[in-house]
């Protein structure tokens, strides 16, 4: 797949997960802003009906006639905004006594025209956003009108004590609803602005990351390069140094003498269960030790053990053949069959037979060193 393709659907992805999140999670916090905006005008109205109602009680109570409480209460009210919301005050058989229009006061609600739902305190914030929002005949506040076209609906009902009025808090359906849809378009807004913000800087973000991983992935394939080239290198050696010690060796197998003109076995004296035996030393794998025991491997498999410790065969051996690898070690290069990187800046040698060897970082230098003899 071309990188533009995958960052394409990156980003398509990307878009999906954010946009689709965003709008879930915008639609719960206008749901969340919306009730508690309908839940304060509520409590509001509620609030102003009972203080109202109980002024009105107190007049009454101090014997101030009922003429008087009734003109105080429509002076009060009288012109006041009926944009967002308002009091009146209407008696038991539904006679308007207190509005702010003062047209409406002494008329009488037909019962044709409106009937009184059982609600005990008011209408909670759910039946207030179905009002608002789905608003028609048989959806309306409390004292509920047929005439879908009134611009307010009763929300709230609180009695005068002492007296057949009731207060009504009023609020204005067409007001509020343009107030909830305005608030709906700004966190629309926020929402998109958002998104696309979010979106952006994730893209960059992912390109900047690309290219800082590119350089980066670029940078090891070139390290390993270097490396796969090196171990070739190695492997090429390891070939021309077999070779060269298979001409070392004179028809009857025996090698010639070191740089020193030291001379080295041709043979070595093993044991092998009761059996006394001698091994030659082009069939030799690798000697190792373990737990004190000397073992030599051949490179047909077969095992042989010796008295002699890793020490005392290494400085009787052509160091032309073998290579002391670690202190459990000894190598051939007859047995080696592949060299692999391991580690950091090791090398993993494999042997014939089946058997690995590690070289530490150390050792390393000093094996290719061995190889280009």
């Amino acid at each position: 797949m071309k990188k533009e393709t995958l960052y394409g659907l990156t980003i398509i992805i990307i878009s999906a997960i954010v946009f689709g999140t965003g709008y879930f999670g915008m639609n719960y916090l206008i749901k969340v802003s919306t009730n508690q905006y309908l839940e304060a005008q509520m409590m509001s109205s509620k609030r102003e009906a009972q203080e109202f109602a109980k002024l009105i009680s107190l007049q009454i109570d101090y014997g101030i006639p009922r003429e008087t409480v009734i003109r105080n209460v429509q002076k009060s009210i009288e012109g006041t905004n009926v944009e967002s919301g308002f009091l009146c005050m209407f008696d038991w058989s539904g006679i308007e006594i207190c509005h702010p229009n003062p047209e409406k006061i002494g008329q009488k609600i037909g019962q044709n025209q409106s009937f009184v739902k059982p609600i005990k305190d008011g209408i909670d914030t759910e039946d207030f956003y179905n009002l608002i929002t789905q608003k028609r005949e048989g959806t309306g506040g409390i004292r509920d009108f047929t005439d879908s076209n009134r611009a307010s609906e009763i929300i709230y009902l609180y009695p005068v004590q002492n007296t057949d009025w009731i207060i009504a808090a009023h609020a204005n359906i067409a007001k509020t609803k343009s107030h909830l849809e305005g608030l709906k378009v700004n966190f629309i807004l926020i929402y998109l602005l958002t998104s696309v913000v979010i979106v952006l800087l994730s893209t960059f973000a992912m390109r900047y990351l690309a290219n800082y991983y590119e350089k980066e992935f670029e940078k090891k394939n070139n390290i390993l390069e270097e490396e796969v080239k090196e171990l070739t290198k190695l492997n090429i050696s390891l070939t021309l140094h077999k070779e060269k010690v298979s001409k070392n060796f004179n028809e009857q197998n025996i090698p010639v003498e070191n740089s020193n003109e030291k001379t080295v076995k041709s043979r070595l004296i093993t044991y092998s269960k009761d059996k006394l035996d001698f091994i030659k030393i082009d069939q030799i794998s690798f000697i190792n030790t373990e737990n004190t025991v000397t073992t030599i491997t051949c490179l047909d498999g077969k095992k042989y053990s010796s008295n002699s410790s890793l020490d005392e065969l290494y400085s009787s051996l052509d160091p032309v053949i073998f290579f002391r690898a670690n202190r459990q070690y000894i190598l051939s290069v007859k047995g080696i069959a592949e060299i692999l990187r391991f580690g950091n800046s090791q090398l993993k040698i494999k042997m014939k037979p089946e058997n690995s060897i590690i070289i530490s970082k150390n050792k390393a230098s000093e094996f290719k060193k061995w190889l280009n003899k």
